[in-house]
């Protein structure tokens, strides 16, 4: 290594703040559409022919387009939909980490949300029964009795989820977001070094995945709880 140490560790601390970014931008995003998934998923279990029409559009788009194209799209044409859609009058500067963290969540969010649907659909009629034979009013029904079951039965196409969004964050370093991803391609460059600084890099996601996994173990215990009681 050409390296002195105050250079290598002048290049780890600028990883270290792509790490940062890339960190806030994945959380973000991920907890936006997770939020939004969940929200759509129940709007558009209503059987409303208009509401179904623009769930599979919407549904087939975010699908079958690249994440990346749509993060191009937000962040190169942000500000003409905004203008054109809101009738804003001056001109809004999408950031990068604007257009990707609003990219992922659209995106993902179509995830959630026909997750969401799936479970709804393997739960026993008889939760919903039961919730109409108490008059329960609809949102203690879904907060208190039905989205525990859901997020139960949701959670490993979640951390599925998780894990995609993780990996899909450095794309917006396309669009010009000094994340990890295009930090340690700088670094690189600048010291003809690829393999330290983007083994390092590759750690950071390796590591966010090791922690995953007991992370999502806990929670399948913590969700299952009354439900394996239940069974025994």
């Amino acid at each position: 290594m050409n390296l002195t140490p105050e250079q290598f560790w002048g290049y780890m601390g600028q990883l270290g703040h792509g790490a940062l970014i890339t960190l806030q931008l994945f959380l973000a995003s991920f907890v936006l559409a997770l939020v939004l998934g969940i929200v759509i998923g129940i709007v558009t279990l209503s059987k409303n022919v208009v509401i179904q029409a623009i769930w599979r559009v919407y549904a087939s788009a975010m699908m079958g387009v690249p994440s990346l194209l749509v993060i191009f799209l937000l962040y190169y044409g942000g500000s003409a939909i905004l203008t054109g859609i809101f009738g804003m009058s001056r001109y809004i500067d999408v950031t990068p980490f604007q257009a990707g963290m609003a990219a992922l969540t659209i995106v993902y969010a179509a995830y959630v949300a026909e997750l969401v649907h799936g479970a709804v659909r393997n739960m026993p009629k008889g939760q919903f029964e039961a919730c109409a034979a108490l008059a329960l009013p609809p949102v203690v029904r879904w907060v208190y009795v039905i989205l525990p079951q859901v997020i139960r039965l949701a959670l490993p196409g979640l951390v599925n989820i998780w894990l995609i969004v993780l990996k899909d964050t450095p794309l917006v370093s396309l669009a010009g977001l000094n994340d990890l991803v295009a930090t340690s391609k700088i670094a690189a460059g600048a010291t003809k070094e690829p393999f330290i600084f983007f083994i390092a890099a590759a750690l950071f996601f390796v590591i966010i995945n090791a922690a995953t996994m007991p992370l999502a173990d806990r929670l399948e215990q913590r969700f299952g709880r009354g439900h394996a009681r239940g069974n025994a």
